[in-house]
């Protein structure tokens, strides 16, 4: 069973930065599977805005987050990233990473994952 815990959210400041980091806590190898990367804002339903396939040759990403957002993964310390550049105030959100099936297809529908993170808060606040 995968056991996801993010990290590295917080407060920004409009333009800044954040990198979002998804370790799996139960010692399986995350490259076996897809990541997901969603958010649900308040009051907003929970979109899904990034993702990478297990063997890393698949990725997808939402328009909003487009030419600001990378995902990226580090299979030596079997962590995915999610690193925010450019940060807008619509970003706040609570973020989520999730595990989906490997191999080389990756999506932005919930309902593709089956293992989730607790979320980590980021705000984008001056």
């Amino acid at each position: 069973q995968v056991h996801l815990v993010e990290s590295g959210g917080g407060l920004a400041q409009p333009g800044g930065s954040l990198r979002l980091s998804c370790a799996d806590a139960s010692g399986l190898t995350l490259s076996d599977y897809a990541i997901g990367w969603f958010r649900q804002a308040p009051g907003k339903k929970r979109e899904g805005i990034f993702c990478i396939s297990g063997n890393g040759a698949a990725t997808w990403y939402a328009d909003s987050v487009s030419g600001r957002f990378i995902v990226s993964r580090d299979n030596a310390k079997n962590t995915a990233y999610l690193q925010m550049n450019n940060l807008k105030s619509e970003d706040t959100a609570i973020y989520y990473c999730a595990a989906g099936r490997g191999g080389d297809y990756c999506s932005g529908y919930g309902s593709d994952y089956r293992n989730w993170g607790q979320g980590t808060q980021v705000t984008v606040s001056s």
